[in-house]
Parts: structure tokens; C-alpha cells; sequence
């Protein structure tokens, strides 16, 4: 779980902390969601993905651009999820 910086859940903004993956410590990402429409629709949401890569020599972070691939991937997943709430919820008001 990526622990988050910020939830402004009137704006429709989730920022995490940076995040090193267990596994890889030389690398870390930092995610920030936009929910920019209440329809369930590709273009309501927006995923953005920073990555750093630590430098050996002086162990200092650097900016590794964004990972557009994993953006993609989330926003998917964040889609895929609300519609099955969605589809629960309709099916137990039903």
C-alpha cells in the first residue's frame, strides 16, 4: 500500500508519498489522481506516475520522468474497480 500526501476528495485529487518498491530501493514513485468527471468514462480520470532513481554515487534522488505505461495501468484498475462498486451497488438496490 502506498501510504498518501494528500486526499482533497472535494477536488477530486489523491496525491501519494514517495514510494519505493520493497524489492528495488534504487527506485521510487510518486502517483497523483485526478478525478476530473462523476461518469465512469476513460477521460474522467487522470493518472500520473513520477519516477526518481537514486544515484549511487551520492545517493541522492533524481527525476526519471513520468512511467506513462504504469499511468495507463492504474487508471484501468481504478476504472475496472468503480464500475464492479457500481454494478454491486445497482444489483442490491435492485
Amino acid at each position: 500500500m502506498i501510504p498518501l500526501a494528500s486526499v482533497d476528495t472535494f477536488g477530486g485529487t489523491i496525491i501519494s508519498e514517495w514510494y519505493a518498491h520493497p524489492e528495488d530501493r534504487s527506485l521510487r514513485i510518486k502517483v497523483a489522481i485526478f478525478v476530473l468527471d462523476r461518469e465512469l468514462r476513460a477521460d474522467g480520470i487522470r493518472v500520473e506516475v513520477y519516477a526518481q532513481k537514486r544515484v549511487q554515487e551520492t545517493l541522492e534522488w533524481e527525476d526519471a520522468g513520468r512511467d506513462e505505461g504504469l499511468a495507463t495501468r492504474l487508471e484501468d484498475l481504478i476504472l475496472t474497480r468503480a464500475r464492479e462498486i457500481r454494478s454491486s451497488n445497482i444489483g442490491e438496490t435492485n
